[in-house]
């Protein structure tokens, strides 16, 4: 073999040990001073590159040309897209952004079946990527989608309740932030009927989230100039 041929294998064999040297003392460091796994921190980071994916974005780009910043709200979300008169393409922005917390929540429990906290950090960077990406400088949507995902994989009752109260409130109000808001609201409620500690504290994590990232909703639904749905 050539002398640059070992180098390289000798410099990729030395990498490959330094990580994973690096990765037993993090997880050592994360777990006698603070009590986390890296296993944590991993599922978090997964979640987060998966959620900071602006599909959105992405899809209008390629079959409009338009970049979905500059139309509407400005958000990279599934209700913006629709305002691009592209059904299809909005149904889509949907599905993907849902998958997103699916995708996440699945794997580390594929890959990590005994830890039961992993998923809840992944869920929680999947959720945090979307509303935050480093990719658009941290403007990201409001993670309503991917919240579904998320509460769906996690606890299909809870994600059940949710889902059916957007859609009474969306009925009977025509606000898809309200109905957002409203949902959202469920979910510590149905996991504290769990009896369910870590869930709970995920789910006021999540709520609270959603409620900060719709603080412009929440402002003009209070000032009656929230706008319905199809008007």
């Amino acid at each position: 073999m050539e002398t640059p041929m070992k180098q390289k294998f000798i410099s990729l064999f030395l990498c490959l040990l330094g990580f994973g040297l690096l990765f037993t003392l993090t997880d050592i460091w994360l777990e006698k001073i603070f009590h986390v796994s890296s296993y944590w921190v991993v599922a978090a980071a997964l979640g987060y590159f998966l959620g900071s994916i602006p599909f959105g974005l992405i899809l209008t780009k390629c079959f409009t040309e338009e970049d979905i910043r500059q139309i509407g709200s400005g958000n990279i979300g599934a209700t913006n897209v629709l305002r691009t008169g592209k059904r299809k393409l909005a149904l889509i922005t949907l599905f993907l952004d849902v998958m997103k917390g699916v995708l996440a929540i699945s794997t580390v429990q594929y890959f990590i079946p005994d830890d039961s906290v992993a998923p809840l950090f992944a869920a929680g960077g999947a959720i945090i990527g979307h509303c935050y990406p480093v990719w658009l400088t941290f403007k990201g949507g409001k993670a309503v989608a991917t919240a579904i995902g998320v509460v769906l994989t996690l606890n299909p009752l809870m994600g059940a309740i949710a889902i059916a109260v957007w859609l009474l409130i969306f009925f009977l109000a025509r606000y898809a932030s309200l109905s957002s808001l409203l949902a959202c609201l469920t979910t510590p409620i149905t996991a504290y009927m769990l009896h369910d500690k870590n869930l709970f504290y995920f789910t006021i994590f999540l709520t609270a989230l959603i409620f900060i990232r719709h603080h412009s909703n929440i402002k003009r639904l209070i000032n009656r100039e929230e706008s319905k749905f199809g008007k």
